[in-house]
């Protein structure tokens, strides 16, 4: 399965020894579609020092996440795991500018009506 969008947050690594004595990592990243009218948040996670290395996530960058999806349970609770194995990057995502506003040249003049003049009495319906 695949997912694009944009690292929202870099979360600390994790890490420890298995059971057979091998040391093993892992982090976990969070991506936020940017394709979509209403933007999803993913948490998924990369396996093994020589992976989070090599993908070098950083916030901010918009990559495209091949991933595959396992269910596994722990005291009769489910949790899934969402395990990255490929990351392509995409376009840099540069800083949106945003117009400075420019006066209107030739603009037609208009009057605000004068109420300070109007003696009437109140003019009000209740």
């Amino acid at each position: 399965m695949e997912i694009t969008g944009k690292i929202i947050a870099v979360l600390p690594e994790r890490g420890g020894i298995s059971k057979t004595g091998n040391e093993w990592k892992m982090q976990e990243y969070v991506l936020e579609t940017t394709q979509e009218q209403y933007p999803r948040r993913v948490c998924f996670n990369v396996f093994g020092a020589d992976k989070i290395a090599q993908f070098n996530i950083q916030i901010g960058e918009t990559m495209t996440v091949s991933f595959d999806i396992n269910a596994r349970e722990y005291n009769g609770r489910w949790y899934n795991d969402i395990r990255a194995w490929r990351v392509e990057r995409g376009e840099a995502t540069a800083p949106v500018a945003t117009p400075v506003s420019q006066p209107v040249v030739n603009a037609p003049k208009v009057s605000a009506p004068d109420f300070s003049a109007q003696n009437d009495a109140d003019d009000l319906p209740f």
